[in-house]
């Protein structure tokens, strides 16, 4: 287990060096580039050359990026221009990463509380009205955008259920500790700001969940349906066991390989920054502050929250590679 994990860690290090470099270089490549982006309409040739020669930009793009990973290893990745114009990418990126997850993990719950249930239920119940307008629902939370859905939340089902629809909590006496507004009112006692956190939490992580939910609850009805025609399964039922031990110790345990891929996968892609449904709810997490990046041209933060999303991303999927291998022991000897 401990070789696999290894090389795995090899692996993992070598892809987010070369996201890495192809990042570095896009940006640089972009119309207007960062010198445009400081100087804006003050840009005159002397001074576009003057900061060009100050930032390094006239040296050759490889001999930029080693610059740029010395640096990146120490934590400086740059002022912010534009997101929050004179804090440090790396402070945008610590004040705004727990609420991109307490959104994404509160989405996650919401999508496996559901999707895993109801996936086995229309499983079992193949061919019936339960399964049929199950699989139509799971077509019609893929096919809906999420930027839509979130509009139609927020106009919509804010007023009917008196949801707030934008920002993490109200203007309310709240004392910050880890910056997870949910359990710094756990954490000190003050109940009102974690149930206004939560209230905050509720639309914007419906309309991020339609996605996780219709995939997990797809993939998980197709494993079970994969397993209930097996063999051994079969063979359980004629030796008399109970539905209850069939449907854990056989159907549930061999049906979950996939699924947990799955959820990893999800937890991924959630955490590595909900663009769309941040910008929508005003959720001031990293992918509002990515939004803002690319609108207002704030390389530092780009760079740095691009990074940081693929690392997130690798490692959940470094998780699930290794709760996969410890699932499955046949996954250690490849």
């Amino acid at each position: 287990m401990l070789r696999y994990t290894i090389r795995r860690l090899i692996q993992l290090v070598g892809v987010v060096l070369v996201l890495s470099l192809l990042l570095f270089a896009w940006l640089r490549s972009l119309p207007g580039g960062p010198v445009s982006a400081l100087l804006g309409e003050r840009a005159t040739p002397e001074s576009r050359a003057a900061l060009t020669k100050q930032l390094g930009l006239d040296q050759p793009i490889l001999i930029q990026y080693f610059k740029f990973l010395g640096r990146a290893l120490s934590g400086d990745f740059g002022v912010s221009n534009g997101v929050q114009p004179g804090d440090s990418a790396m402070e945008i990126f610590l004040q705004r990463f727990p609420a991109t997850v307490e959104l994404s993990v509160f989405a996650l719950v919401i999508a496996i509380v559901f999707g895993i249930p109801l996936g086995y239920l229309a499983a079992k119940r193949r061919g019936t009205w339960f399964d049929n307008s199950s699989v139509i629902g799971s077509l019609v939370g893929v096919a809906i955008p999420v930027f839509f859905l979130a509009y139609v939340l927020k106009d919509v089902f804010s007023k009917a259920l008196g949801l707030p629809s934008t920002g993490r909590q109200d203007a309310i006496e709240a004392t910050r500790v880890t910056g997870f507004f949910t359990l710094d009112g756990i954490l000190t006692g003050e109940w009102d700001a974690t149930f206004n956190a939560l209230e905050h939490l509720i639309l914007p992580a419906l309309a991020l969940s339609s996605i996780p939910f219709a995939v997990i609850f797809r993939i998980t009805r197709a494993a079970v349906l994969d397993v209930l025609d097996e063999d051994f399964v079969r063979t359980a039922e004629s030796k008399g066991l109970t539905a209850q031990v069939i449907r854990r110790r056989h159907v549930l345990r061999n049906a979950m390989l996939p699924v947990v891929t799955t959820v990893g996968l999800q937890t991924g892609a959630l955490l590595s920054g909900a663009v769309l449904t941040e910008k929508v709810f005003g959720f001031a997490g990293v992918g509002e502050a990515l939004a803002l990046g690319f609108e207002r041209r704030d390389y530092p933060v780009l760079l740095l929250l691009i990074i940081m999303a693929t690392i997130v991303y690798v490692l959940v999927n470094l998780l699930v590679d290794l709760s996969y291998a410890l699932i499955d022991p046949r996954i250690r000897a490849r």
